[in-house]
C-alpha cells in the first residue's frame, strides 16, 4: 500500500490545522480493503468450478506454491511480519513451510470447532456473471479469516507507511510556513555514523554555524508512550507529534527536548520555541492558515 499525493498534502493539513487527520487513513484501508475482498471472491468462484471435484481445492490453488510468497503467506492466515518474528527471517522457503504448517492447524481448528457446534449451518454462497458457487462451513470460516488477515496487514502497512511518508513533509512545510532558509533544515535521509547504532536520520534543523538538531515526528494517541520513549532514548532535539500526554511534555522538559503537540490550539506555533531554542533563523508566520497552508503543502510535496 502506497500514501497518494493527495492523501499526505491532506494528513499534513489536519495535523498542522490540530484536526484529526485518521479519517484520511481509514478511508484508503477500506477502499484496499474492499477492493481485495471483490478481487479475491472472484478468484474463489473461478478455482472452486476448476476444481470442484478436489476435496481442498482451497489449499490446492490458494497455497499453491507458484503465487508469490505473500500471497500464500496471506491466504494461510499469516503475515509476513508473524513468520519473520517467530523464525528470524521470512525467506521463502521458510515462509511457505510455515503457511502449510499453520494452515493444517488452522484447518483441523476450524474442523474440531465445526464437530463441537452439531447445530450451527453456514453457507456462503458467491455469485458472479450468473454462475454461483456454495462454499462448506469450513470454507467460509477459512475466507474469513484469510479476509481478516488482509486487513490486518492493510491496517499495519498503512499507518506504518503514513508515519513514514508524512514526516519530512510535515517537518518541511513548518519550517516554510515560518520562512525557514533551506540552508537551515537537511530533509534527505542519511546514514548516522557517528552513533553506535546507524540509523536513518529524518529530518535536521541547522543554525547558521552548521550545528544540527535531530527532529522527530510521531502520528502518535496519547495512548502510545512507548512511541515517546524510543524518541527520548534517540536523544532527539525537537519532538513533534499529533497528541502528547501530560507524563510526555514533562519527560520532554527534564530531557531538554523541545516538543510539539499539533493537536493543542494552534499548536503548530510551538516550533518557534525550537527555533529559538537552536538560534534557526525564521519569519514570524501571521497570515491565514487555512489560505496558506494549500499553497505550501503544494510546493512542499510538488519538488
Amino acid at each position: 500500500m502506497t500514501l497518494t499525493e493527495q492523501v499526505v498534502k491532506n494528513i499534513v493539513k489536519h495535523v498542522i490545522k490540530g484536526e484529526d487527520y485518521r479519517v484520511e487513513i481509514i478511508s484508503l484501508i477500506n477502499a484496499d480493503f474492499l477492493q481485495f475482498v471483490i478481487d479475491f471472491f472472484k478468484k474463489i468462484v473461478e478455482l472452486k468450478l476448476k476444481d470442484e471435484n478436489v476435496s481442498d481445492w482451497y489449499k490446492q490453488e490458494f497455497l499453491n506454491t507458484n503465487l508469490p510468497t505473500k500471497e500464500i503467506v496471506i491466504n494461510s492466515g499469516l503475515n509476513m511480519k508473524t513468520i519473520s518474528n517467530m523464525y528470524g527471517t521470512a525467506k521463502r522457503e521458510v515462509a511457505i513451510d510455515a503457511a502449510y504448517e499453520h494452515y493444517d492447524v488452522l484447518y483441523g481448528s476450524i474442523s474440531g470447532l465445526i464437530d463441537s457446534e452439531e447445530d450451527l449451518s453456514l453457507t456462503l454462497t458467491i455469485k458472479l456473471n450468473g454462475v454461483a458457487v456454495d462454499l462448506t462451513i469450513n470454507e467460509t470460516l477459512l475466507v474469513i479469516n484469510t479476509l481478516a488477515v488482509k486487513r490486518t496487514e492493510l491496517r499495519g502497512g498503512a499507518w506504518s507507511s503514513a508515519g513514514k511518508t508524512v514526516e519530512k513533509v510535515l517537518m518541511k512545510t513548518l519550517c516554510q510556513l515560518y520562512k525557514v532558509n533551506s540552508t537551515n533544515y537537511e530533509e534527505k535521509y542519511v546514514r548516522d555514523t557517528t552513533k553506535k547504532v546507524s540509523r536513518e536520520i529524518d529530518f535536521y534543523l541547522k543554525d547558521n554555524d552548521g550545528n544540527k538538531y535531530l527532529c522527530e515526528v510521531k502520528l502518535m494517541g496519547k495512548g502510545n508512550p512507548e512511541s515517546a520513549d524510543a524518541i527520548f532514548a534517540r536523544k532527539s532535539d525537537v519532538f513533534v507529534a499529533d497528541t502528547l500526554s501530560t507524563q510526555n511534555k514533562h519527560q520532554a522538559d527534564e530531557l531538554g527536548v523541545s516538543w510539539v503537540e499539533l493537536r493543542e490550539d494552534n499548536g503548530y506555533k510551538r516550533i518557534k520555541l525550537a527555533f529559538d531554542r537552536y538560534k534557526i533563523p525564521y519569519i514570524d508566520y501571521i497570515g491565514n492558515i487555512d489560505e496558506d497552508l494549500d499553497i505550501i503543502i503544494d510546493k512542499v510535496v510538488g519538488k
